[in-house]
């Protein structure tokens, strides 16, 4: 009796132990590169949806319940550059060319949805309005739309198409709207800095940096980093139209832009790039008829000098300056030294957190609209940050982070036989969404670099 209790303590206490990740063992990165090529080779067609209602083209969907039928911006980018991977490795020639329709859908549908004030929304359903009906509750010029990453989708395509962009042609109008919506409107005129209108639907949904601050007043890095890479993505698709001068455009507003990112989002203090805040008061002229005898109208002596705020607060999207190649080689060294080896911050045993603990905000619990972003462990910071890490030549750090996304991942196939859409740092635990797909197949870009084979990268 005695040792039929003692054995149901221990079984218990097993029960009760936190769970780990999996140790970074040579056979456990193999175990789990297999488990998730398996899996995932198995179900890459899963993204693929048919055309219908309002939208006219087939397409890429996230996968799992709550996304079944939509069509997602960053998102449909993203499970792209994963889907030219899994067919690099696994598909033939008929496989590719029908997947060529859904990826070309993805842009189709978006400028679709185009006009000439370049508003673009940030998905669409199948049974969502037309643009005309959508427009009648919103002001296209005070909300959020499609983020600045549809010229570097379309551009991916391209350049998969050895440069044939004529598909693409008809609609260049509507893309250049587009990205000129975000120069001509939500660019801040004194620092050149790309900001976003309100907090709805950016991404990365409650990012201190922008989530319940006054509206107009977030210069996201990355909002802007992404927008300098979609600068440099259509002067691209005009060279291969044969668009010089706009190709030309373009590329002095990518520049401009990169200077402005440098100038104001770098922090030499911490070594890291940051959101900055724009919401200052104008510095105005004294309304000498408004004053009464012998009143002082303050700050004259010296007003503001500066065009805005750093906000430091340790968010992982400061590493988006290295995935768009926006950091100097010694900012990116102090980045990497400081920043991502320190694991009470960011660097974390299933990847990079997307908050630093350090920060009072830091809240991993599993929440939906908004996502949390506030700590857990998403696949495509995994991925964004790993690539970012190549183009600086930090390639043991790389490893590192790959083979943590292999186990994290391999393991929830294990387990759940199906991927999550994030997960808690410590542990690797899954916290929401069981059958995100997604972004979340960016592990096989990661295996096939560390095992020396071909990679698919984004433009």
């Amino acid at each position: 009796m005695k040792k039929v209790l003692i054995l149901f303590l221990i079984a218990g206490n097993n029960l009760c132990t936190p769970a780990q990740m999996p140790s970074k063992t040579p056979e456990n990165i193999e175990k789990y590169k297999k488990i998730c090529r398996g899996h995932i080779y198995r179900e890459m067609k899963g993204m693929y949806r048919e055309p219908g209602g309002a939208l006219k083209y087939p397409f890429l969907a996230p996968g799992s319940n709550q996304y079944l039928d939509m069509l997602w911006d960053w998102d449909s980018w993203l499970s792209n550059v994963a889907l030219r991977q899994i067919l690099l490795e696994s598909g033939n020639p008929q496989d590719k060319e029908q997947a060529l329709r859904y990826e070309q859908g993805c842009v189709l549908n978006s400028l679709s949805y185009g006009g000439m004030d370049g508003w673009i929304p940030i998905w669409i359903e199948r049974n969502a309005p037309s643009r005309e009906e959508m427009l009648k509750t919103r002001n296209p010029w005070k909300s959020n739309m499609h983020k600045p990453t549809l010229a570097q989708h379309a551009a991916f395509i391209v350049k998969n198409m050895n440069g044939n962009a004529e598909w693409l042609r008809d609609d260049f109008y509507m893309l250049q709207a587009f990205v000129s919506k975000y120069l001509n409107f939500h660019c801040h005129k004194a620092t050149g800095l790309i900001y976003w209108e309100t907090d709805e639907a950016i991404g990365v949904d409650n990012d201190p940096a922008t989530f319940y601050r006054p509206y107009g007043s977030s210069g996201s890095i990355f909002l802007n980093a992404l927008m300098y890479k979609e600068l440099e993505a259509i002067a691209y698709l005009a060279r291969c139209l044969n668009l010089k001068d706009i190709e030309d455009y373009y590329g002095r507003e990518a520049d401009r832009l990169l200077n402005n990112i440098r100038k104001h989002c770098w922090d030499p203090r911490d070594g890291f790039y940051y959101s900055v805040d724009l919401n200052l008061r104008p510095v105005e002229k004294p309304d000498i008829e408004s004053l009464q005898p012998g009143q002082l109208y303050l700050h004259v002596g010296q007003p503001r000098t500066y065009d805005c705020l750093v906000q430091r607060i340790s968010i992982w999207s400061g590493f988006m300056a290295m995935w768009a190649n926006i950091a100097t080689p010694e900012q990116a060294k102090t980045m990497v030294e400081k920043h991502f080896h320190d694991t009470t911050s960011f660097n974390a045993p299933a990847g990079i957190r997307t908050l630093s603990p350090l920060e009072k905000m830091y809240d991993p619990r599993a929440s939906g609209n908004p996502s949390s972003w506030l700590g857990p462990v998403w696949i495509n910071v995994n991925y964004l940050v790993f690539r970012g890490l190549i183009n600086y030549g930090y390639l043991d750090e790389a490893k590192e982070l790959a083979e943590k996304t292999i186990l994290l991942l391999g393991r929830d196939f294990e387990r759940f036989g199906a991927l999550h859409e994030y997960y808690l740092p410590d542990n690797g635990e899954p916290v929401l969404n069981k059958g995100f797909q997604n972004w979340n197949f960016l592990v096989l870009n990661m295996a096939a670099w560390l095992d020396k084979k071909p990679v698919v990268t984004e433009f």
